[in-house]
């Protein structure tokens, strides 16, 4: 077991020009930079005949040599990919304090299809502990670390929880996480820009479905599906009923949501991990967040703080936003691992 190094996270201070949950929410897609960050992908080829890809990240002005720097495994969030602005973000963080920064792009998320049946899901921990397992035989003189978004932040808390002191990683951190997966979704669908959020996503996932089936001749991903439901699914409860819990082996959307939800792992965990949370934020019910569960496990340090959106975090002025999780996240790995903050 690692000791958690002292760490205070610093105030986080709303953007004036962002004012509100939704305002942070959906600006965060938009005023991060998308530039200064260059990636080399590698593709690794999976047991099941599968692939994944690696994005390693080069920061311009910040490189970070040496096979023996710190580490991170960068992992998205629903629908994201290494492009996402708040990965870029982050590797671009992650390089001020001289830690190297590894993307992770599920199945279907680096912009092509992945070929077998299996998609991704917020409780699947066996891509990243491969992925992990793979980077610590490649790096073994490097401190293996990791930082998760949204769904992501959901299967990094459930990866740590799962393996424990077994864990590659030494020191995490977990952004906007969906800790009861079956509350934050019934929360979206309940309110009108939940409705929107959802669609959207879930949009996204029927048309990957759809993509998929066309391409194969319906074989994939699995003909015994109900493609009627699948295609006419409008909420995440739906279609995680329809194609989400079938295809992956679960009972149903439920099954799924109790045996994936991030809050059920927080105990096992016994590394340091940082978990950075709004509560305004619009995909998370604030009724449902672990207090307890993280209070009791002093491995967990909380930076929760009244405003902030899902994956928003923004400060500063118009012209020059600050991203408060991403850097908060890098200072607190830093820390950690000793690498400065």
């Amino acid at each position: 077991m690692t000791d958690l190094v002292p760490f205070a996270p610093r105030p986080f201070r709303p953007a004036w020009w962002l004012p509100g949950a939704h305002a942070q929410t959906i600006a965060g897609r938009y005023v991060r930079p998308p530039h200064g960050v260059h990636y080399r992908r590698e593709r690794i080829e999976t047991a099941d005949g599968d692939f994944l890809d690696l994005d390693f990240a080069t920061v311009e002005g910040r490189p970070v040599d040496g096979d023996d720097a710190p580490l991170c495994l960068v992992v998205h969030g629903l629908e994201g990919s290494a492009q996402s602005s708040y990965v870029l973000e982050t590797c671009r963080a992650l390089a001020e304090h001289g830690i190297r920064a590894v993307a992770m792009n599920f199945r279907s998320c680096s912009g092509e299809l992945n070929r077998t049946a299996r998609f991704y899901h917020a409780g699947d921990t066996d891509d990243l502990a491969f992925l992990l397992d793979g980077l610590a035989a490649r790096f073994p003189s490097a401190t293996l670390l990791a930082v998760g978004f949204s769904l992501g932040a959901n299967q990094l808390l459930k990866y740590l929880g799962e393996r424990g002191e077994r864990s590659r990683v030494r020191a995490a951190v977990a952004v906007s996480v969906p800790f009861d997966l079956g509350r934050g979704a019934d929360k979206l669908w309940a309110s009108f820009m939940g409705r929107m959020y959802t669609r959207h996503f879930v949009g996204r996932l029927v048309g990957k479905y759809r993509s998929k089936r066309e391409a194969t001749g319906g074989r994939l991903p699995s003909p015994e599906l109900d493609a009627a439901r699948i295609l006419g699914s409008r909420s995440f409860r739906e279609f995680d009923d329809a194609l989400t819990s079938r295809l992956h082996g679960f009972r149903d959307a439920d099954d799924y949501y109790t045996t994936s939800s991030s809050a059920r792992f927080l105990h096992g965990i016994r590394v340091p991990t940082l978990l950075v949370q709004a509560l305004d934020d619009p995909f998370v019910d604030e009724a449902a967040l672990p207090h307890a569960a993280i209070d009791g496990n002093p491995m967990l340090l909380k930076a929760f703080v009244p405003h902030g959106g899902h994956v928003g975090f923004i400060t500063g002025p118009p012209g020059r936003p600050r991203f408060w999780a991403e850097r908060e996240a890098a200072r607190f790995l830093a820390v950690q691992t000793g690498a400065g903050g």
